[in-house]
């Protein structure tokens, strides 16, 4: 079932170097050194979301979800 919604976590250039959020670099396909805050867990709709930057590999997706647990303390 399609919802047309999703949940993100939103990327910002303030890296606060803390275990709710993930760095990503230039070398990772991203405009510029950035974070994924995960902190700020968001749903919204997918025609909110822009086009495709860049896809993490698995390795960068296990670390996602670390700092997903972290910030939801599960």
């Amino acid at each position: 079932m399609d919802t047309g919604e999703v949940t993100i976590a939103p990327i910002t250039t303030t890296v606060r170097n803390i275990p709710s959020e993930l760095f990503l670099s230039k070398g990772e396909g991203m405009p510029r050194d950035c974070a994924v805050n995960c902190d700020h867990l968001q749903t919204v709709s997918k025609g909110k979301i822009g086009s495709l930057i860049t896809s993490l590999p698995p390795a960068k997706m296990v670390d996602v979800g670390r700092a997903i647990r972290f910030a939801l303390d599960i």
